[in-house]
Formats: structure tokens, sequence, C-alpha cells
């Protein structure tokens, strides 16, 4: 039972917004997910007025509508008199760890942890801040935003009517960051990658803020009593969520399992390729305006050869960001290692 429980620790989707109402903890809005475009204009403007580089050096990040801070000021824009209750201190935003933290204890604690306020292109992770300029530019009101507390340490305990009893909670992770650790990337250089519906590639880099030259991104790996752990990190929009559109958009699969056995039957030198930029390209791109193609096809090209090109766009953008990943730490001294670590749903393929 629950009393056999020690703690209770959150992992969760990083750059998923969500904003609620302090006093009953209910949403105030539908969550916009880490994979909604909608904001992609707001970036272009910013990326017009200069706010790349602040936004590199600062945050770590790249000016995209994958990150919290304009998905929040969209919300802030759109949902009628919200702007206002949250300068009032009636309004909380955060990930979604934050926000099962605030009803896990009834209301008592709004926070986050140092890894997913580095996802929110509003934390300066060399600080260990809020960054004054992006919540001004955003016209975001400060009083909305979460305290910002170690990985590990203290978050409170659950209120006994969620688990009859009260469990203390005592870590918060981004996904892909909890991800690193299961993997034991505990030593500088060492690199995993989560495959499941996007792709995730993260490297420990230490105590190094690492300024991609290669446009990956910077953020942290973990923090402990002030401390922080950086790693240098790539993200792919579409990884098992373009077999998936092959199974349920083309009829070409019935179930992503087949993907294996056709991809086996098909001819290696068909010259078909599929780019899967459906929700626009990741690292080291970074195009929200990409769009999705399938070239190279031939009347000889096959079901199998389209299937085996899902897979294989999968395979050349993971290349893609581990050469860029090398490039960056071996200009700053730190030994890649030569080892993948790998998991998530579609490693089963």
């Amino acid at each position: 039972g629950a009393d056999a429980v020690a703690a209770v620790g959150i992992t969760n989707q990083r750059e998923t917004t969500i904003v609620w109402d302090r006093a009953t903890g209910r949403p105030l809005h539908n969550a916009i997910v880490w994979q909604d475009r909608r904001t992609a204009p707001l970036c272009a403007e910013l990326e017009s007025e200069g706010w790349g580089p602040h936004v590199a050096e600062t945050t770590g990040l790249i000016i995209d509508p994958y990150f919290s801070a304009t998905k929040l000021a969209w919300l802030l824009s759109h949902v009628p008199g919200l702007r206002a209750r949250a300068a009032a201190g009636e309004v909380c935003f955060g990930t979604i760890d934050s926000y099962l933290l605030f009803r896990l204890t009834n209301g008592t604690l709004h926070a986050t942890d140092a890894t997913n306020a580095a996802r929110t292109m509003l934390f300066d992770i060399g600080k260990g801040t809020w960054d004054a300029a992006l919540l001004e530019r955003l016209d975001i009101p400060p009083a909305m935003l979460p305290e910002v507390r170690d990985t590990q340490g203290d978050f409170g305990v659950t209120a006994a009517e969620h688990f009859g009893v009260g469990l203390p909670i005592r870590g918060i992770a981004g996904d892909q960051q909890a991800a690193a650790h299961g993997q034991a990337c505990v030593r500088p250089g060492m690199v995993k990658a989560t495959y499941g519906t996007g792709c995730f590639v993260v490297a420990n880099t230490a105590d190094q803020k690492v300024a991609s030259r290669t446009r990956m991104l910077s953020t942290i790996l973990s923090q402990r009593a002030g401390a922080r752990t950086f790693a240098l990190e790539g993200a792919i929009f579409m990884a098992g969520a373009t077999i998936q559109w092959l199974r349920d958009n083309l009829g070409l699969i019935d179930s992503a399992e087949e993907s294996e056995s056709l991809a086996h039957a098909a001819d290696p030198k068909s010259g078909v390729y599929l780019v899967p930029a459906f929700q626009g390209l990741g690292a080291p791109f970074w195009d929200a305006e990409a769009k999705a193609a399938i070239v190279g096809m031939s009347r000889a090209a096959s079901r199998a050869d389209v299937v085996a090109a899902g897979l294989e766009s999968v395979a050349f953008q993971t290349r893609d960001l581990l050469s860029a990943m090398r490039r960056d730490m071996g200009a700053t001294g730190i030994d890649a290692a030569r080892t993948l670590r790998v998991d998530g749903g579609m490693t089963a393929n």
C-alpha cells in the first residue's frame, strides 16, 4: 500500500504549458502541448527584433514554438482577462510537473525544478533566475511564475486524500533529463537518445554551459544544492510519430511493428527518402515552416521502400544531432562517448 512508499518523484513532458486558477486549481484553458506550432508568427517576430542572441546566451535555447514562452504569451493574449488576473496573483503558470505538484499538495506549493524551468525560454540557466528582459518583452507577469527548486529536494507532501497517506515529494525532473539519469549518463560526454513520439538526444556536459556553434540546445541536466549540471540536447519532433503517420494517414502498415519486416524487404538502392517535417524541423535546422516530403520515387518504388524511408529518416536525423554535438563538445574539450544509450518505445523495432 501507499504506506510502504518512501517518497514520490515526478517526471513529465517539459514544454507543455498550463495556466490555472490559484484559488481552485482549475485550468483556465486547454494545455498547449510541446508539439503545438501556433506561435510560429510570434517567434518570427522575436527573431526579426534581434532576440535570438539574447535567448541563446541566457536560456541556452533557440527561438521556437516548441518552448513554453510564446505559448504562455499566446494564452495571455487570447484568454479574456487572463493577463490582468495573472498580474493580480490569481493565476499560476507551469509545465506539467508544476501543475501536478500544485494539485497533489492541494495548492500549497507552486514550484518547479530547474530542468523544467530551463525549457520555458524564460529562465537564465547560468544565473538560475527568471529573465526579466524576456518577461517584459512578452508581457508576462512575474507573479504567475513558479518558484524554481533543486531537482532533488523538498517539494512538500501529498495531501492524504490522494493516496490515503501523506507522501513526501522528493524530486522533479523533465522527462528527457530523467531518462538521461536512468541511462546512467553521469559523466561528461555520455549521451542518450529517447525514441518516442519524437526523439531527444542528451549529452552530459558537467559544469560547462556549452555555447553551441551548431544550433544544439544548452540546458540543465540537474540541479543540487543550487549547483547545476548542464547538457547539450537536440530534438527531433517526429520519430515514432512518423511511423504512426505511415500507419494512420497513409495506411501503409497495420501496426508499428510491421514497419520492421517491411524495412527488411525494401530495396536498399531505391533512392526513396522521407523528410518528416510534419511540424517543421527541430535541431539543428530549427525551421518552423519546413514541410514534409517523400522524394526519389520511381514507378518501381514500393510500400516497403516508403516505410523504410520513414525509419531511416529518424536514423539520419539522429546522426545529424550526434555529429553536431561532437563538434560542440570537441570545441570545449569534452570527450564525447562513442556509445549511444537508447530507450523509448521505438527501440523495440
